[in-house]
């Protein structure tokens, strides 16, 4: 019994400081004044400021547009070739006359689409230089910006059918 006086003398001890109530007082966990506030941000208006005409940045974006135009009339004219190129090639051999001409003629229209695509990056390049000047959005930049993305989709889409119609030879 003398061996396990120690042992049990512990475990008494233990047992009830498990019973003492903390000296210190702990925070409540209710919510505070401030979690109640709205998260929301005021709501702001900014008046609308007006770009100033800049005739030098207009004749810039007038001839990529008078480029895309061109491009696109080329494509068009490309895009008949190309038709009628995948059409004579039906039935035919991968690596015939018919199947190389049809090929040649995508060739033509993906060399088409870059050349849209590289006025693209025109445009994306001086809209990237207004920005880090930190002047404001120019509309007719911003617009022409938006048809040569139009036509872009619209000649990713054309080539994209003439491949398929290709691929099923």
């Amino acid at each position: 019994m003398n061996r396990f006086a120690p042992l049990l003398c512990c475990t008494v001890l233990f047992a009830l400081s498990g019973c003492a109530a903390p000296a210190m007082r702990y925070p409540s966990l209710l919510p505070r004044p401030v979690e109640a506030q709205p998260l929301a941000a005021p709501q702001v208006t900014v008046a609308a400021v007006p770009v100033p005409a800049d005739s030098a940045l207009d004749a810039q974006v007038a001839a990529i547009d008078a480029s895309l135009a061109q491009t696109a009339g080329l494509f068009a004219a490309a895009t008949d070739r190309a038709k009628a190129a995948s059409a004579n090639a039906k039935g035919a051999a991968i690596g015939s006359e018919a199947w190389l001409s049809a090929q040649s003629a995508l060739a033509a229209l993906e060399s088409l689409r870059s050349e849209s695509l590289g006025a693209l990056t025109d445009l994306d390049r001086l809209a990237i230089d207004r920005g880090t000047a930190g002047q404001p959005d120019y509309t007719a930049l911003s617009a022409a910006r938006a048809r040569a993305e139009a036509q872009l989709t619209a000649q990713q889409a054309a080539i994209d059918a003439i491949q398929a119609q290709t691929a099923g030879l």
